[in-house]
């Protein structure tokens, strides 16, 4: 049988001299992180258009001003805090299937052209008349 060696543990801990560096503002505005961070929260996000849907928009020549879009992501948002993942969006001019999940518009259509279309695969519809 071998015999074991056993090494004697110091009864002290061991110190070390570790000085934190100071923490720069990241924000060179001088706001604080939790202004900016409830600006983030109250900010409705902005909605995305796909690259179909943008063809589509630039081919059927429809045209939503920004107010709209500020209408449509409202809406969109409210949506989706009621549950909506897909969404029809029914202007005048313009028919729009909208993802409530990322604010995203996947397809347009003139609203003469969604007359004639069945709309699958939406669990909700809003309605915007201005």
């Amino acid at each position: 049988m071998e015999k074991a060696f056993f090494n004697r543990v110091p009864s002290q801990p061991l110190t070390t001299t570790f000085k934190p560096k100071a923490v720069e503002s990241v924000s060179n505005s001088g706001t604080s992180f939790a202004a900016e961070l409830n600006k983030a929260v109250n900010r409705s996000p902005e909605m995305q258009i796909s690259k179909h849907a943008k063809v589509r928009m630039e081919q059927r020549g429809i045209s939503i001003t920004p107010q709209e879009w500020e209408k449509i992501g409202e809406k969109v948002s409210e949506a989706k805090s009621k549950g909506v993942q897909e969404s029809l969006v029914l202007l005048k001019g313009a028919a729009l299937i909208v993802s409530a999940r990322n604010q995203t518009v996947i397809t347009a259509m003139d609203r003469h052209e969604a007359n004639s279309q069945i709309f699958t695969n939406i669990n909700g519809t809003i309605l915007i008349d201005s």
